[in-house]
């Protein structure tokens, strides 16, 4: 706004300029009694067009200083469009690289925390090998175990009395080891 006042005051003290010098010339001088030779009338003449302006050949100076008045004007508007612009760039940026900041933090905590739990998970899976090693070997320990259980029970179960046939030791060696527990655990009755 107060560029715009200032090219106004620039333009009509331009204009103030230019119509002063023009307002003194307009009065005749007085007539001299003495007339003037004919060869200096024509190089006064010649003096006089050097010092006048031509006529319409481009734009007077007011004019011209409208003109450039005017493009100033917009290309104040334009600086001052492309300051705000530049502002916004540098705020949206600051933003950014704060944000920037923080993800990165965010990151760090985050890989640090895969390279734990990938480590546990190692960890837990080197622990599963080895437990599953000694279950699956302790497989044909305990299943000889059982087998000696059973021909332990078979062997009481002949002693007490009780009438063991092969047929039957091998169904009793296929039965469960509960309903050959449960037979013992029945009390003789005479």
């Amino acid at each position: 706004m107060q560029i715009e006042k200032k090219i106004t005051g620039l333009v009509i003290l331009l204009v103030l300029i230019f119509l002063l010098p023009g307002c003194s010339s307009s009065q005749k001088p007085a007539d001299l009694a003495v007339e003037p030779v004919p060869v200096e009338r024509q190089q006064n003449d010649s003096i006089a067009k050097r010092f006048q302006e031509p006529a319409s050949e481009g734009p007077t100076v007011v004019e011209s200083a409208m003109k450039l008045s005017g493009e100033y004007a917009r290309l104040t508007r334009e600086a001052a469009l492309l300051r705000r612009q530049n502002e916004d760039f540098i705020a949206k940026n600051r933003q950014l690289n704060e944000q920037v900041v923080s993800l990165d933090a965010q990151l760090q905590q985050a890989q640090k925390e895969l390279a734990e739990a990938n480590s546990l998970l190692i960890e837990m899976r080197v622990e599963l090998n080895n437990w599953k090693t000694d279950i699956l070997g302790f497989r044909n320990e305990m299943r000889n175990a059982e087998t000696a259980q059973l021909e332990t029970l078979l062997r009481i179960l002949k002693v007490l009395g009780g009438q063991v046939t092969s047929e039957s030791a091998r169904a009793e060696n296929t039965a469960s080891v509960g309903s050959a527990v449960a037979s013992l655990n029945k009390p003789d009755r005479p």
